[in-house]
């Protein structure tokens, strides 16, 4: 049985969406309900609290390629460049 959902979403993603489906030839219904069905799964299989999440296979393939020291504090690195590209804007 297919019943229909509404979703709310920025105006661009819905564009780039719409325009990544039609290249892929498929529908933006069953990208969406492909990924929610891989998203489900992923989550029953990693179900048990605590255990580490598993990332995306096109994710996972680089891993280990940059070496980060340890005290590196991606949060306080996210904050200096949003910093600096917006006191550009000025």
């Amino acid at each position: 049985m297919k019943t229909k959902l509404t979703l709310v979403m920025d105006d661009a993603v819905i564009y780039n969406a719409k325009k990544y489906a039609k290249k892929a030839d498929t529908s933006l219904s069953s990208m969406v309900e492909n990924y929610l069905k891989a998203v489900a799964s992923e989550k029953s299989k990693n179900n048990i609290k605590g255990s580490p999440k598993k990332l995306n296979s096109v994710i996972e393939k680089y891993r280990g390629i940059i070496s980060l020291p340890a005290d590196y504090d991606y949060k306080k690195e996210i904050g200096n460049y949003l910093l600096e590209k917006y006191n550009k804007l000025k």
